[in-house]
């Protein structure tokens, strides 16, 4: 990771981790190794709704016990959405679906992909010249997503992104 001369500069302040089943006994880990006012984005779509809920009880404790910022995608109850009626967070892939987020509430649209991404081989990415036009003007915090790693958030943020989100590239011990 960059040198962390300047605390407002390292990447993990502005990051958001997105949860999948991928990231496995990585999870807490992750979390741990945000600093506060990071977010988290809980997803795990694919895990049987006791074993979700359960699950996500842990990570919201964890999360709040470190200051996090957290979301959950999917209908939990007890925390902001992600996507939905009520969101906090809100996916972005177009201008359209933007103003969807903001119509909805959403304090965060996560712009994505910016850059090609593991978790959607083959999908377009926006780029960052597009990925910029999203949520311009909207009045909600934009969140870069899509092959983000700290180093690709560095490079963007001057482009008018307030965060970027992850899941490999907030993996502990991979930069």
């Amino acid at each position: 990771m960059v040198a962390d001369l300047n605390r407002n500069l390292s990447p993990r302040r502005h990051a958001w981790l997105m949860t999948d089943e991928r990231i496995g006994a990585a999870l807490l880990p992750a979390i741990r190794a945000l600093p506060p006012g990071a977010g988290v984005v809980f997803r795990h779509y694919g895990l049987p709704r006791g074993e979700r809920h359960r699950l996500f009880l842990m990570v919201r404790r964890l999360a709040t016990a470190r200051k996090l910022r957290i979301s959950a995608a999917g209908g939990l109850p007890g925390v902001g959405s992600h996507g939905g009626r009520r969101a906090l967070t809100h996916a972005a892939h177009d201008r359209r679906e933007a103003i969807r987020g903001i119509r909805a509430g959403a304090a965060w649209l996560f712009v994505s992909p910016v850059f090609a991404t593991r978790s959607h081989p083959g999908a377009r990415a926006l780029g960052v010249r597009r990925a910029v036009g999203v949520g311009r003007g909207l009045g909600a915090g934009r969140v870069a997503l899509g092959g983000m790693t700290g180093a690709r958030w560095l490079a963007i943020r001057r482009y008018g992104f307030d965060g970027w989100a992850a899941i490999d590239g907030l993996m502990p011990g991979r930069r």
